[in-house]
């Protein structure tokens, strides 16, 4: 054998297997652990008890299932996006739409309960402007107004301002006087520069102190009359009983004339009775309150809701509504439905086309936004029994500062449990307190605006309305003449077109708008964050981190509290021992070690001078064990040896031969 053969076969004997070359998988792991890059596995061999050596096997182990996890997810993610875009066609429920009446009650049912108002303001519009029915427009003077004193005038007297002065002139006795008290101009904020007899208004004082007064001027005469006329007409209605206003409102029958939906026939059957006290009965279609809420799967005309709606204009309240129609909203079910705020009018003898584009919103709430998800957290109390909104909080925040302070509820708005509504016979002050309580509202002085949120989802309809005439000039005449037989009258009295209203509602497509607000920044985009910096600046890992505070933490800590209690220890036993009085023995000495005077640098001894070292005083010689020569013997790293590393073993006889 070659000289350098033997070599390298000696070399590979003595020396340990390290890598692939080792002979067993346990040491195959073990090299791989104590020499890879991945910190979860070093630290499994590395570290010293068992449960901490656990600990870290649990954590590598989890590391991995969530690199499995994570990675399957963004193979999934990766190959759905390469499928087609497909558009899907939906069914859209159709919201809830609630029909009104602009005139609430009929007028030939509310005249004996009406009389004695109608009576007095028909006097003083013929004080004012000279009207009478039947008789010509001349205008007359107070003096010649012969009233037996009406009690609706002496609780709000009508005036006349002179010069836009505080001397007014009061209609109902005809006297000039100085009145006292803050002006409020109705109708705009700005100053009527028209002639000073166009401003008409009346005031409003405090029952307990007639000192306290608040004067409310309207530039013209019909807005006073109105308003005057409404505080009357709510003081009256409040004091009639819910079921008989119901008999006195329009019925069903009276109100519907015709109905489709989604192409089919609908009836009365369809629509839900709901009760509000400034616009009497109104009717609710797809009001879901049988649990079924109708959808519709096409858009158009055709296929949305049309009705046709009789309103009997030779019914009206002159003084109370000014205007023909319906009033219509669209709501959501679980919505109460504001007429009086966002209702949109019909007009009567046209077709009114509304079309609809639906949008949901969703707002996060706390610590992104101020708003609310249920109305729980608001401190209000829901009056109208239906979903939070922010209107329905202002109005319910009203009502209980209105019952608060004037001792009854306002009539245009719901109960609450206890209270009753206003009038002149149990609260003569309620006026008064009505109205400077709104004013407080107005200028945001009652808390409600500060107290009351949004709503944190909402549903919403945008509408789109188109108007046409209807029934045209040569359909008119066989219309109104079915229509009529459909009424149930005679064939020979026919409807009027100006008391019919027809209203179609639909969905102008099916595209369903979704607005969200998402977080620009999650707990996902933060662990990114952070591992993208500690990876491109430390080259560090979860299992990075979570190593560093293994040992700069733990272990750091577990040092310093060790020493804390050996120094601790140490100082109790001198205690003690001072104590006692005893000496400190030699085994003490030896444990606790001692100083060598001799070794005067910093350099260790070596082991010649080590055995010229003095030994302390009163101290035993050292002695040293015989060496233990079998550790002197080279081993290998494994018990058994590969047949590669073995010496090639070649005969002497053959050497010689050769």
């Amino acid at each position: 054998m070659a000289p350098g053969k033997k070599i390298t076969a000696r070399i590979k004997r003595t020396l340990p297997v390290r890598g692939p070359q080792a002979p067993t998988l346990s040491e195959l792991m073990r090299w791989y652990c104590l020499n890879t890059n991945t910190h979860g596995c070093r630290r499994i061999v590395v570290s010293r008890g068992r449960l901490r050596r656990f600990l870290w096997i649990l954590l590598t182990l989890s590391a991995v299932g969530l690199i499995i996890w994570q990675c399957a997810e963004l193979l999934m993610n990766y190959y759905s996006a390469s499928v087609s875009v497909t558009v899907q066609f939906q069914k859209l429920p159709f919201p809830a739409v609630t029909i009104c009446n602009i005139n609430p009650y009929k007028y030939s049912a509310m005249k004996d309960y009406l009389s004695e108002l109608d009576k007095e303001t028909k006097k003083a519009l013929e004080t004012f402007y000279g009207f009478s029915e039947g008789k010509s427009k001349v205008r007359r003077s107070v003096d010649e107004w012969n009233s037996s004193g009406s009690d609706f005038f002496q609780q709000i007297p009508l005036l006349k301002f002179e010069d836009f002065s505080k001397t007014v002139t009061d209609f109902h006795s005809g006297q000039k006087r100085k009145i006292e008290g803050s002006v409020f101009h109705k109708d705009s904020s700005i100053v009527n520069s028209g002639d000073s007899n166009d401003i008409i208004g009346f005031q409003l004082c405090d029952a307990n102190n007639s000192s306290e007064c608040a004067l409310y001027t309207f530039s013209s005469g019909v807005n006073a009359i109105q308003e005057w006329y409404k505080l009357h007409y709510m003081n009256i209605m409040a004091q009639i009983p819910l079921e008989t206003k119901e008999k006195l409102s329009y019925s069903a029958d009276d109100l519907l004339l015709t109905c489709f939906f989604d192409g089919l026939s609908c009836d009365k059957r369809h629509f839900t009775r709901f009760h509000h006290p400034l616009h009497g009965n109104c009717y609710t279609f797809n009001s879901g309150e049988n649990g079924t809420v109708l959808s519709t799967s096409t858009g158009g005309s055709e296929y949305g809701l049309q009705v046709v709606l009789y309103i009997d204009e030779a019914d009206y309240n002159p003084f109370l509504v000014t205007s023909t129609g319906a009033k219509i909203i669209v709501h959501d079910q679980n919505e109460y439905p504001f007429i009086e705020d966002i209702g949109t009018e019909i007009e009567p003898a046209a077709v009114t086309s509304i079309g609809m584009h639906f949008t949901q919103s969703r707002k996060l709430s706390k610590p992104y936004s101020d708003c609310t998800e249920t109305g729980a957290d608001i401190p209000v109390e829901n009056l109208y029994n239906k979903s939070y909104s922010l209107q329905i909080c202002l109005h319910s925040c009203f009502q209980k500062a209105m019952v608060d302070s004037c001792g009854c509820a306002q009539y245009a708005q719901p109960l609450p449990a206890g209270a009753e509504y206003c009038n002149y016979k149990k609260n003569p002050n309620w006026m008064y307190c009505y109205y400077k309580l709104h004013e407080k509202f107005v200028k945001e002085q009652l808390g409600c605006q500060q107290i009351c949120k949004d709503a944190c989802s909402f549903k919403e309809w945008a509408l789109t309305t188109s108007i046409a005439q209807w029934p045209s000039a040569v359909s008119e005449d066989w219309m109104l003449r079915v229509l009529s037989w459909d009424k149930g009258q005679k064939i020979n009295k026919k409807l009027n077109k100006t008391d019919l209203v027809n209203l179609m509602v639909f969905y102008k497509d099916l595209n369903e708008r979704f607005i969200s607000e998402n977080p620009a920044n999650t707990l996902v985009i933060l662990l990114s964050n952070f591992g993208g910096q500690l990876g491109l600046w430390m080259s560090c890992s979860v299992v990075c981190v979570i190593e560093i505070i293994e040992v700069f933490f733990i272990d750091s800590l577990s040092i310093v509290m060790r020493r804390q209690w050996q120094k601790a220890k140490k100082w109790w036993n001198n205690r003690q021992r001072e104590r006692s009085g005893k000496p400190p023995q030699a085994g003490d000495l030896e444990r606790q070690g001692h100083d060598n005077p001799v070794c005067i640098d910093e350099d260790l001894p070596t082991f010649n001078t080590a055995l010229r070292l003095p030994l302390p005083q009163e101290s035993p010689l050292p002695r040293t064990p015989p060496p233990n020569y079998s550790t002197l013997r080279l081993e290998t790293a494994f018990t058994e040896q590969l047949p590669d590393t073995l010496e090639l073993v070649i005969p002497e006889e053959s050497s010689e031969r050769a």
